[in-house]
C-alpha cells in the first residue's frame, strides 16, 4: 500500500511529527469488516501497511493502496504461507516490522448456513480451520521474529467470544481454534517477551460486518449490558494501542471488546 497519500487524523504521531521514519504493520485479512477498518487506522496514521489474503490485490481497493503492499496467500497451505514470509521479508529490504496482525479467519457453515459442530464437523475442515487461525499466526510470526525484534515490535492475534463459550453461529472448530489462539498469546508473550516483542490478543463480540448471522439482534438485546453491536473501527482502536507506545508494558493480555457480553 502507500500511505504516503494517506491524510495523518489530528494527534497521531504521524501528524504530530511528520518527519517520523515510517512504521509498518502487517496484515492478515484486511478485505472488509475489522481487517478493513485497521488498515484505515493504521494508513491514517501514516503507517506503511502490507496486507496478506487468499485474493489477488482488489482492483477498487478502499484505500490508497499498491500490489506492492499486498501479497495473496492461502493460509490453509503450510507451504504457501512459508513462501509468503519469504516475500514479506524481500519486501521489508532487511528492515523492521513493527507489527503483526494476525485477524484472518475462516468459519465454514454447513447447509443453509447452519452451525457445524463437534458431530458434524468433518477432519478436513478442522484441520483447515485450525491451519488458517491458529497454525498460520505462530508461523507468520516465528518467520518474521528478526524483523519484529530489530523493532521491538507488537505481535496482535485477534481472537473472539466464542473462544470462552458456545456461541449459537461460531462453529466448534472456530470456536475451538480461537480458544487454542488466546492460550497460544500467553506462550507467546512468554516466549518473545524476553526478545523485547509484546505478544497480545484481542476477543471481539458481536461487530457490526456483513458476516452477522440472523438472529444476532436477540444476543444484542439479551446478552449486551450496552445493547447495541460493536463498530469495527471500536475493534481497530484497541489494536492501533497494542501496536503503539501507549500499551508498553502490555503483554499476554486477551482484551474483551463486547460492550459487556462477557461478563
Amino acid at each position: 500500500m502507500t500511505p504516503d497519500k494517506a491524510k495523518p487524523r489530528p494527534g497521531t504521531s504521524a501528524a504530530a511529527d511528520p518527519n517520523a521514519p515510517k512504521r509498518t504493520l502487517l496484515l492478515t485479512g484486511a478485505s472488509r469488516g475489522i481487517g478493513h477498518a485497521t488498515v484505515i487506522r493504521f494508513s491514517s496514521a501514516g503507517w506503511r501497511v502490507i496486507t496478506c489474503s487468499r485474493h489477488p490485490f482488489p482492483e477498487q481497493c478502499p484505500w490508497d493502496a499498491g500490489p506492492e503492499d499486498h501479497i495473496q496467500v492461502d493460509l490453509s497451505d503450510p507451504a504457501n504461507t512459508m513462501e509468503a514470509i519469504q516475500e514479506i521479508r524481500s519486501r521489508l529490504h532487511g528492515g523492521t516490522l513493527h507489527a503483526l496482525v494476525n485477524n484472518a479467519a475462516i468459519s465454514p457453515k454447513g447447509d443453509g448456513g447452519s452451525r457445524l459442530g463437534t458431530l458434524n464437523t468433518d477432519m478436513e475442515t478442522w484441520e483447515k480451520v485450525f491451519r488458517v487461525n491458529f497454525m498460520a499466526p505462530i508461523m507468520l510470526a516465528r518467520g518474521l521474529i528478526e524483523e519484529l525484534k530489530a523493532a521491538k515490535g507488537s505481535v496482535v492475534n485477534v481472537t473472539s467470544i466464542a473462544g470462552s463459550r458456545v456461541h449459537p453461529f461460531a462453529g466448534a472448530a472456530y470456536a475451538t481454534s480461537k480458544a487454542a489462539l488466546a492460550a497460544l498469546t500467553r506462550e507467546m508473550a512468554a516466549d518473545f517477551g524476553r526478545v523485547g516483542v509484546r505478544v497480545n490478543a484481542i476477543a471481539p463480540g458481536e461487530i457490526d460486518t456483513s458476516i452477522l448471522s440472523p438472529g444476532t439482534e436477540k444476543i444484542v438485546h439479551e446478552q449486551i449490558p450496552m445493547a447495541r453491536l460493536g463498530t469495527p473501527d471500536e475493534v481497530a482502536k484497541i489494536i492501533y494501542v497494542l501496536c503503539t507506545e501507549t500499551s508498553s508494558y502490555v503483554n499476554g493480555a486477551e482484551i474483551h471488546i463486547n460492550g459487556g457480553q462477557h461478563v
